[in-house]
């Protein structure tokens, strides 16, 4: 029997360890992981290379700073570049679901050079009740932003498909609005993000600092302190605790918000932790300008060590890289801290921030790392085992990694909508060399060569 495809000699990264294995693939699945090499149609020559199951980002914003149909093909593509097989885009409709979403879905489908599927975020009181119909399209989690509120409630939306034009609401988060949200999720059994900083604390924060003419990202770090992430993790998990609802605690950053988040698990409720690979390599100490501008703000060079110790004891969950595709007009675009735009891309680079920073100094081992950047979450987000993991009857979705391979970072290197990056001129170690989706190879040496609407949005069951 001839098969589709065979990967041959890789060191191929299971939950158990890593093996010296060739890797079956015939019709988008995995076969069998093997010593055998039976006859393929294509035959991939992986000698030297790391098989890693394809990255799950878990978090990702685009479709905001350019519509769908065109976001869809940049940053699935950046994401190929960068190991990535499945995207989670966190979607901020300014209106109805049951009106929007098809919408979404439609131009979706016609545009991912990877799979991809959808957190909901519930931001207007109507919206919860659509979150049954959401389930049933398959998008099975919602979105919490209690950074939104009072003055600091602005945010940019999804663009409706076909508009060219950014679009701005005014969101209250309101304290009705959480509980009825995390009672319908609990209902329907699914699990709540959650962007936790306390928006009431965030604006006096930023008041004052802009009253004593204080600037730079220490300053953003300040007025958005760790007190306010600390303050509505507690409110929001004694709402999750009285009615057993799942938590994920999205872009965790800091110690103190870390320490709060193990009190609440002490306390019983259910949570997971989400952190991002500028918490784990950025400080407002060691940043200049105003690029990694980002909320929660990036913290302390401590609190880079703190979130690698958390990594270690296993408090951490899965990584996501909170991926917003802007650009640097839009960034930029004031005199000072506050003038600027908070968020800035990072799908294309995790997987080397992780394996130059985590692999190549002993930090993580490829097994930590195989769980903390797909396996977990596919298990989370109800994918498993069709995604996550190197196994029989699995998904094909597998990065080849070169752990020697030294390239330096640029926005021209990734291709993505974003003309910057916060990473530009950094000398990484380590880089997916081959990344296949569904047995098929979308991404080679930094080129995209799959097929535009190759993606498929991945239902998710509740």
């Amino acid at each position: 029997m001839t098969f589709d495809t065979v990967i041959v000699d890789s060191h191929v990264v299971l939950p158990t360890g890593v093996v010296e294995k060739n890797i079956v693939i015939d019709d988008g699945k995995i076969v069998t992981i093997t010593n055998e090499i039976p006859q393929g149609s294509v035959k991939i020559n992986a000698r030297g290379l790391v098989a890693m199951p394809g990255v799950i980002d878990p978090h990702v914003h685009y479709g905001v700073y350019s519509p769908i149909e065109k976001a869809a093909v940049t940053e699935s593509r950046v994401a190929a570049i960068g190991g990535v097989t499945t995207m989670m885009r966190m979607l901020r409709l300014g209106g109805s679901y049951k009106k929007l979403l098809d919408l979404h879905l439609n131009e979706s489908a016609k545009s991912h050079y990877i799979d991809y599927t959808i957190h909901a975020s519930m931001l207007q009181k109507d919206q919860i009740n659509e979150m049954e119909y959401c389930t049933k399209k398959g998008i099975t989690s919602f979105k919490l932003y209690m950074n939104l509120g009072g003055d600091v409630g602005h945010v940019y939306m999804d663009m409706e498909p076909g508009a060219n034009s950014l679009r701005e609401e005014k969101i209250d988060i309101n304290s009705e609005i959480v509980e009825k949200v995390i009672s319908t999720a609990v209902s329907l059994g699914c699990p709540v993000l959650v962007h936790a900083e306390d928006y009431q604390m965030c604006s006096c924060g930023i008041r004052e600092a802009k009253e004593k003419n204080k600037d730079g990202l220490g300053a953003w770090s300040e007025s958005r302190s760790v007190e306010s992430e600390v303050k509505a993790i507690k409110t929001v998990s004694k709402v999750a605790r009285k009615v057993g609802c799942t938590l994920y605690f999205v872009h965790i950053g800091s110690q103190g918000a870390m320490n709060a988040i193990r009190e609440e698990k002490k306390n019983g409720t259910k949570i997971y932790v989400e952190t991002c690979p500028h918490y784990l390599t950025l400080s407002f100490e060691s940043q200049k300008g105003y690029l990694a501008k980002v909320m929660p703000p990036i913290r302390s060079l401590n609190d880079v060590d703190a979130i690698w110790n958390e990594i270690k004891s296993g408090t951490v969950d899965s990584i996501g890289t909170d991926h917003v595709a802007n650009q640097l007009k839009l960034k930029l675009g004031g005199n000072d801290v506050w003038g600027a735009l908070a968020g800035f891309p990072g799908i294309g680079t995790m997987l080397p921030i992780l394996l130059s920073e985590g692999i190549n100094k002993s930090r993580i081992t490829l097994q930590q790392l195989a769980e903390l950047t797909s396996l977990k979450a596919s298990k989370i987000f109800g994918m498993f085992p069709k995604k996550g993991i190197i196994q029989k009857d699995s998904d094909a979705d597998i990065v080849l990694i070169d752990l020697k391979k030294e390239n330096k970072v640029s926005s021209h290197l990734l291709d993505g909508f974003s003309d910057y990056t916060v990473y530009d001129g950094w000398s990484l170690k380590g880089w997916p060399v081959k990344t296949l989706v569904r047995g098929e190879v979308v991404a080679e040496d930094f080129k995209v060569i799959g097929k535009q609407g190759y993606g498929k949005f991945i239902a998710r069951p509740v």
